[in-house]
């Protein structure tokens, strides 16, 4: 079986997203895994928000991350994602944070994300849906 796709999403700490002691502040690790997720949408032809539109929405319902290196102010980041598995209504984003600085990677982590309909329940992944995904 082929390796799924991996997108990269290359990001430049911020001083705003660093701690007191100048590391990147673990929160804000979720929002580089939406921003990938941006991406990784993109690179598969479609945007969030066009899948938003055809009423369908992807919550986050399990994250999962470990911190394995230093994130520090102006480093260059890249967030590689990609899909790892998917399921009759969920999928699993996997992720890998490299510090292009050190050329290590710094973070491995992993969210689930429930497919919902204009109600917000689970449902199951439309054909057409699970074509735009690649599976």
């Amino acid at each position: 079986m082929n390796e799924p796709p991996v997108s990269i999403e290359p990001i430049r700490v911020r001083y705003g997203e660093t701690d007191q002691m100048g590391h990147a502040y673990y929160g804000n690790y979720m929002l580089w895994f939406e921003q990938a997720r941006g991406k990784w949408c993109r690179d598969h032809g479609f945007t969030y928000k066009q899948l938003e539109e055809m009423g369908y929405k992807l919550p986050v319902v399990e994250v999962w991350t470990r911190y394995s290196g230093e994130i520090k102010y102006d480093d260059l980041i890249e967030v590689r994602i990609q899909v790892e598995e998917i399921k009759r209504a969920s999928i699993k984003f996997v992720y890998e944070i490299f510090n292009t600085e050190t050329d290590k990677a710094v973070t491995k982590a992993y969210t689930w994300h429930v497919f919902v309909g204009s109600e917000m329940k689970a449902i199951s992944i439309p054909p057409q849906i699970r074509e735009l995904f690649g599976f």
